[in-house]
């Protein structure tokens, strides 16, 4: 009887990597993606930065000119900023200070710093809001600013050299500010102020419009700091109701 061999053993067949060994290295797999994928958006931001910089500096080493005119408006900007720094820290001390003028400094003024003067004359009374808006297309109105008990002042002034010397503001003036200040602002005030005088017609023209006039006596008065502005003027309305 021949003899038989024994039958061979199968060897296990190799198993496939787990589920448990594949997922870290499908994680770390995505998240090297990721870092190639932020790698690549950085190198191409960086190159195309790069190249705006270098395009910018080769066209300003052309066109020279446009260095000049940079330069100019940046100074322009920096003047710009650096007087309203001042202006407002001269505000700050004149406040301080109790401001007063007399009138030689009132007369000395241009007719745009009296503008000012008057504006920082109203906020030195209370009111914090007071601001200058005189020049083209002011429609009559150089000040506006409303008062510690919530009226609405809208001021025209009239500036002159020679005081009360020089011409006389007229009942042009009046009617020029007058027809604007209430429809457009909304006074509760309407005030023409000088360091000069008043043609005669005015007071009467300003009783029937309900205007207020400040004569060069009555500016003396209230720039020395006697009393608040509204406390010199006859018959200033009352605060509207609700406010």
């Amino acid at each position: 009887m021949a003899n038989r061999r024994p039958p061979s053993r199968r060897r296990p067949a190799a198993r496939g990597p787990s589920r448990r060994s594949a997922t870290p290295r499908r994680r770390r797999s995505r998240r090297q993606q990721r870092r190639d994928a932020q790698l690549l958006l950085f190198g191409s931001g960086a190159a195309t930065g790069l190249a705006l910089i270098y395009a910018v500096i080769s066209w300003l080493l052309v066109n020279w000119w446009a260095l000049i005119v940079l330069g100019a408006l940046a100074t322009a900007g920096g003047t710009a900023w650096t007087h309203r720094y001042r202006r407002q820290q001269a505000w700050e001390r004149v406040r301080r200070q109790a401001l007063r003028y007399g009138l030689p400094q009132l007369d000395a003024l241009h007719h745009r710093d009296f503008e000012y003067a008057i504006r920082d004359l109203m906020r030195r009374d209370g009111c914090t809001d007071a601001r200058q808006i005189g020049g083209a297309g002011d429609n009559g109105a150089d000040v506006l600013a409303t008062d510690p008990l919530g009226r609405t002042w809208v001021i025209q002034a009239k500036h002159r050299k020679d005081g009360d010397r020089g011409s006389a503001v007229g009942t042009p003036d009046l009617q020029r500010v007058n027809g604007t200040a209430r429809q457009l602002y909304g006074a509760d005030v309407v005030l023409v102020v000088t360091n000069g005088r008043f043609s005669t017609r005015c007071a009467p023209l300003a009783e029937q419009l309900h205007m207020h006039l400040a004569d060069r006596r009555t500016l003396a008065a209230w720039a020395s700091g006697a009393r608040p502005l509204w406390e010199l003027l006859p018959k200033v309305p009352p605060p509207r109701k609700g406010r």
